[in-house]
Order: C-alpha cells, then sequence, then structure tokens
C-alpha cells in the first residue's frame, strides 16, 4: 500500500508516519533524507546531486524521481509513505509513472486538517523541561508545582524560538502554497481522504487505520 501523508507543521503528520511505520512496516519515503543517504553512498543520482547542489542549483524534479525510483526498487516492505514529495502536479504525474512502472500504484492520499487558531495556540503555547525534556503548555499542561519540572524537579525551561504566531502564519502559507497544486489532481482520481488532525492522537491513528483497512 502506497499514501501521501499531507498536514501542515504541528498537525502530527510525523506521529502519524511513525505508527505507520511501526505497525504496519511501512517505509517513509523523505526526500531530503534520501537525498542525504544517496549522495552520502554516491549512488549515481547522489553524484549528479552532489554536483548539481555544489553549484547552488536546485535538485531538478528529474532527480527527484530518480531518486524516488531508486529506492522503490530497493523495496518498501509494506508500501511507502511519501513525505515531502510530490508537491506540484507535475511531480504528481511523474509519481504515478514511477509506481506503474514497477506494477504499483497510489492506494490514499490523506490530508491532516486542522483549525489553524487552534494549531497556533498548541504551537505558541508550548515549552519544555532543559534540562530532561519534559513537556508543557502555557494552558493546557503547567507543572503541578508552579516553574518546577514535575518529572526532574529543575528549574529551567525552554521554548522554541521559531514558535511564535508570525512563524506559524507563514509555515501554513508555505504548506497551503505546496499542497494547493497536488489536491485537486488527486481529488479528481477520488484518492484524498481528509482526517481531523485535531483530535486526539489516538483517534487520528483510528481514523487513518480504517480508510487504509476500507
Amino acid at each position: 500500500m502506497n499514501i501521501i501523508l499531507l498536514g501542515p507543521p504541528g498537525a502530527g503528520k510525523g506521529t502519524q508516519a511513525s505508527r505507520l511505520v511501526a505497525g504496519r512496516f511501512m517505509v517513509q519515503l523523505s526526500t531530503g533524507d534520501m537525498l542525504r543517504a544517496a549522495v552520502k553512498a554516491a549512488t549515481p543520482v547522489g553524484l549528479q546531486a552532489k554536483a548539481i547542489m555544489a553549484r547552488g542549483e536546485l535538485v531538478s524534479d528529474a532527480i527527484v524521481s530518480a531518486l524516488i525510483g531508486e529506492r522503490l526498487d530497493q523495496g518498501v516492505g509494506a508500501g511507502a509513505i511519501f513525505d515531502g514529495f510530490p508537491r506540484t502536479a507535475a511531480q504528481a504525474e511523474a509519481l504515478e509513472v514511477l509506481l506503474a512502472a514497477r506494477g504499483q500504484a497510489l492506494d490514499h492520499v490523506i490530508e491532516l486538517t486542522v483549525d489553524e487558531a487552534v494549531l497556533t495556540e498548541r504551537i505558541v503555547g508550548r515549552y519544555t523541561c532543559a534540562n530532561c525534556g519534559e513537556g508543557y503548555h502555557d494552558r493546557f499542561k503547567q507543572p503541578l508545582v508552579a516553574g518546577v519540572c514535575d518529572v526532574c524537579g529543575s528549574t529551567e525551561f525552554k521554548r522554541r524560538p521559531d514558535d511564535t504566531a508570525a512563524t506559524i502564519a507563514t509555515r501554513m502559507a508555505v504548506y497551503r502554497g505546496e499542497t494547493a497544486p497536488i489536491l485537486p489532481f488527486y481529488e479528481t482520481r477520488g484518492l484524498v481522504r481528509r482526517v481531523d488532525g485535531m483530535a486526539d492522537i489516538e483517534q487520528v491513528t483510528a481514523a487513518i487505520e480504517v480508510i487504509l483497512d476500507g
């Protein structure tokens, strides 16, 4: 089974992909990770990409497609979760060709939908213990004793510098820009399914399982 899992930063896409990898033995294909691995391994595609990046140029769709084809030929267990590809209609068409050439097809495009205002509140309010990494939130999960970590007793906390409303708005705009070209492509093929990404993690997992088992 091959799927594309979509969702803006903070929607829980990474968590759900990890669960699919662990529970269904699928393989998450992140184009960024694959590109770095191919360059390091000095594969034919990796050598091409390395030369292009050394010139400060963007890796072409053809190179990315070849990279994915190379990885598909190595086997993807019970199926692939495509992460970061496709991002354009041209790439979506290329993926169809890549899969068809290997007797495969794309089964589902699952988008984790979010309430942008609620998601912003979730992200902006989060912080962690600087010592043990325990997560907290200004509204939803504060330490039992103010200023003291429940787990290790540390009084030092930290926030990610990019967890700001402005940064999140930018991330959402980028996400919309990236998904806008491919959703209509897959909607005409009846492949798109949507899951409430604001629901509890277990509920999101259950909803995805229903789609995959349907």
